[in-house]
């Protein structure tokens, strides 16, 4: 599609997001006895459950083409206007996605006409926005996010045609597979690299000076040992809860 922001967010997406398993159970868990699944803002085809019947939907060409051999059939199409019928599939997921939407509320609408289940995956901002990457270094993050639909917005979309959404917690592995913005909590060293953030839209979409200015913060926090001695205490956990909630409608 035309004006694709992905032609630069995306690009290296597929090498930088690799599903993590214990994520995908739980989404897996949430389609429920689904047969037939409707994946919305697919990307590059991330959470794609097997043993059942999906289609793609995803309007970036750029995204489309990093889907690996073997993934489901893709088509090219926006959240607020599927190319499916009325109830064609048994549920539709949308994995980090409703926040690039133009109008979430004709989204989610969308999923609601063509299917009987609805599992998105979004985030509280008001608990990202207390990660340390966040606080500490880039808290244009938080800035940006109040202005994105994330959970309340998903929830109480929802809400609004019918649903009765359940929200659940999804912690963040400290040895997490897939690079989304989170998933280094634990490994602060990752977001230094240019080919993990590249991964990652949220921080892609800010100004790239801003974004070298605060891992060279990190940098110097990081051989200092400041970093270790605000968060020496992440590095027994074995999980987090940096605000991902699951909901399902």
């Amino acid at each position: 599609m035309a004006n694709d922001p992905y032609v630069t967010l995306g690009a290296g997406y597929a090498r930088a997001r690799v599903p993590d398993s214990r994520i995908a159970a739980m989404i897996d868990a949430a389609l429920g006895n689904a047969r037939s699944v409707v994946n919305v803002g697919a990307g590059a085809g991330s959470y794609e459950p097997e043993g059942r019947t999906v289609l793609a939907v995803e309007p970036s060409r750029t995204m489309i083409v990093q889907r690996p051999p073997g993934s489901a059939p893709a088509v090219q199409g926006v959240a607020e206007r599927l190319p499916v019928a009325d109830r064609a599939f048994d549920a539709a997921m949308a994995i980090l996605t409703t926040h690039h939407w133009s109008d979430l509320g004709a989204g989610l609408a969308e999923l609601r006409r063509v299917s009987g289940r609805q599992v998105v995956l979004t985030w509280d901002p008001a608990l990202t926005s207390r990660f340390w990457l966040v606080e500490e270094y880039l808290p244009e993050i938080a800035e940006r996010e109040r202005r994105l639909a994330t959970l309340v917005a998903v929830r109480d979309g929802l809400e609004r045609l019918g649903a009765m959404p359940t929200v659940l917690p999804v912690t963040v592995p400290g040895d997490c597979a897939d690079g989304f913005t989170g998933a280094y909590w634990r490994r602060p060293e990752a977001y230094l690299d240019p080919g993990v953030r590249a991964g990652m839209s949220t921080v892609m979409s800010l100004e790239p000076s801003r974004v070298q200015a605060a891992m060279r913060r990190l940098r110097d926090d990081l051989v200092s040992g400041r970093w270790h001695e605000r968060h020496a205490h992440l590095l027994g956990e074995v999980t987090w809860d940096l605000g991902y909630r699951l909901v399902v409608a």
